[in-house]
């Protein structure tokens, strides 16, 4: 279980996350939706604390840590938190000057020191997973971007995190390519993968998400299973209305 509790996020006097408590339990997906600059990307950094909370408790399994505005906290206790979370980035940061089963092993040797067959083969186990074997030895600036996304998931996945976390993962992609990664991300939610994703994809939030947060003005709005089909707040209802308008203007428009 993943859970935040009265999360205040603050740069200098611009307080972008107000007391957000929220519950990710294992095994399910959640989306965190909502208009830009609402606090969705803040919020999942704050969950493997590449951000960190101004003010509130983040726990992961058994891990918890309590912050206080001006307390420091021990680089050891985020790491052990940190250690049970993967991140997926919007830009894929990928390592240009390694191939694609070295981008994926590259964690396991360096942070967890496994031997070096055992990160290949690990490696080579999840670029199976995604679909991307046969590009093992490829260099990051052959593969599409769908594809580079598809290695960095893998990546992630490498050393077995508690919860994937994934920012904005399709929004770099068009259409046709962020397909490629919505089926993956998808079969990971079939096989009990807990994730959290920051989104701006209606098609992927409402294809593997058990559950949606919409946040605005660092608030959470509204949440739940049918957010999508049955929101409740008005303020909702037209936040889903530009997203499920916005691909049939771009059909019409032949864009």
């Amino acid at each position: 279980m993943i859970e935040l509790q009265h999360i205040v996020k603050q740069f200098g006097d611009n307080v972008v996350l107000k007391d957000v408590s929220v519950v990710f339990a294992e095994g399910t997906v959640t989306a965190l939706v909502g208009p830009s600059g609402g606090g969705k990307s803040t919020l999942l950094r704050c969950i493997n604390l590449l951000e960190i909370p101004t003010s509130g408790r983040v726990q992961i399994g058994t891990e918890a840590i309590d912050f206080q505005p001006g307390a420091k906290i021990g680089w050891a206790s985020i790491q052990k938190l940190r250690r049970q979370t993967g991140m997926v980035f919007q830009n894929f940061q990928l390592f240009p000057h390694r191939t694609a089963i070295d981008n994926v092993a590259e964690g396991l040797l360096t942070v967890l020191k496994w031997p070096r067959e055992r990160a290949r083969q690990r490696a080579m186990e999840l670029l199976e997973k995604v679909g991307l074997a046969h590009k093992a030895d490829a260099w990051p600036a052959t593969l599409s971007g769908g594809q580079q996304q598809r290695v960095a998931i893998a990546r992630a996945l490498a050393p077995s995190p508690r919860v994937l976390l994934c920012d904005e993962p399709t929004s770099a992609l068009d259409p046709e390519l962020s397909g490629e990664v919505v089926e993956v991300l998808a079969q990971l939610a079939r096989e009990g993968t807990t994730m959290v994703i920051a989104t701006h994809d209606l098609r992927l939030a409402s294809t593997i998400a058990d559950e949606a947060i919409f946040l605005e003005a660092g608030v959470v709005v509204e949440k739940g299973s049918d957010l999508f089909s049955m929101p409740q707040r008005e303020r909702t209802k037209r936040f889903i209305a530009t997203l499920t308008q916005a691909p049939a203007e771009q059909a019409g428009s032949g864009i």
